[in-house]
């Protein structure tokens, strides 16, 4: 499978299955607690914003959760980790056949993260960015005591614009320079993703947060690409005028995220890295994953708490994490 695009820019298929979960169930699929799984994998940074949410939200009990491994072939991603090879729930080897089952002749792609319906074995949705909206403003019934407010209503105006610039300039533009098939595209990524770094470090010199002064969606958005940044973008992407590490005041904003509960605790490195170089074999046709860098550094003091801000405004930080999602400790920053 090819990621590299020969005539140039790489762009993105956006063609997600629209379906929404919500409390009134306008689409068919009504929140129900139990019903539906939410497949991921940690490797995945679109798939890590959802683990983020769910696990500050406290919808654990609400809606489970099957973890595909690091690693996929043409078909899909698949449930390696689990000891048959199969999902626990849906009972199924790849994701794909939840997409089949609803989409006999679906053709898009099979991406995380997605919400299954347990009960008839069929993907619901795999729209990424409204998943995270709707766990937010949809599964209320069911949040936690505490849970914060990640998409107030009176920031969701600036949050938008924020998520906006981010996804086209960060999220993807890391992509955009990954899988760049001319100098010409690669440069022009390149600057844009780097020109909105600088921005951002701007932006966050005088402020805690993103939006306000809590944890937004805007924040999770933000920091499952920055988290991936010098273990894999850096080097794999050609992203490389400087690491995270040498960027002060986004690699403090990082560090302090990631040592805030429902953060740091769903980030496994070790399938981040080897998601990376060994799936995008025309880009490390070697498959040789790197043994750097140093991770450690990721619990060094941040400071950032000088500028104030409240992470979890009103709500309390989440509870550890239930023991059957903990990262191994192996594969967090002191692995």
């Amino acid at each position: 499978m090819a990621y590299v695009n020969p005539a140039g820019e790489f762009t993105r298929d956006q063609r997600y299955i629209p379906t929404r979960i919500t409390a009134d169930g306008r689409d068919g699929y009504p929140v129900e607690p139990g019903r539906y799984r939410l497949v991921v994998s940690r490797a995945c940074p679109w798939a890590n914003r959802a683990i983020i949410v769910r696990r500050l939200l406290g919808l654990e009990d609400a809606l489970s959760m099957g973890i595909a491994g690091p690693t996929h072939d043409e078909r899909s991603w698949t449930f390696d980790l689990d000891p048959d090879g199969r999902d626990p729930v849906l009972g199924i080897e790849r994701l794909q056949e939840a997409f089949l089952a609803r989409y006999p002749s679906y053709d898009k792609g099979i991406t995380v993260p997605a919400i299954v319906d347990v009960p008839t074995g069929q993907v619901v949705t795999n729209d990424f960015a409204q998943i995270t909206i709707d766990l937010s403003l949809e599964w209320t019934a069911f949040h936690r005591s505490g849970a914060p407010s990640l998409y107030p209503a009176a920031l969701r105006e600036e949050i938008d614009k924020v998520n906006r610039f981010v996804f086209a300039d960060v999220n993807n533009g890391v992509y955009r320079a990954g899988f760049a098939g001319t100098q010409e595209a690669y440069e022009t990524a390149y600057h844009r993703l780097f020109d909105r770094l600088d921005k951002l470090s701007e932006r966050l010199t005088t402020q805690r947060y993103l939006v306000g002064d809590t944890i937004t969606e805007a924040d999770v958005r933000l920091f499952t690409t920055l988290v991936r940044f010098d273990a894999v973008y850096h080097g794999h992407f050609k992203c490389n005028r400087s690491k995270l590490s040498e960027m002060p005041v986004l690699w403090a904003y990082a560090r302090d995220l990631f040592q805030t509960p429902g953060f740091g605790d769903t980030i496994d490195f070790v399938h981040i890295k080897q998601h990376y170089y060994v799936v995008h074999k025309d880009i490390n046709p070697t498959r040789i994953v790197p043994a750097g860098p140093s991770l450690s550094n990721w619990l060094d003091e941040h400071g950032r708490e000088k500028l104030g801000g409240r992470p979890f405004g009103d709500g309390t930080p989440p509870p550890p994490p239930v023991p059957a999602e903990v990262v191994p400790a192996e594969h967090g920053p002191v692995g």
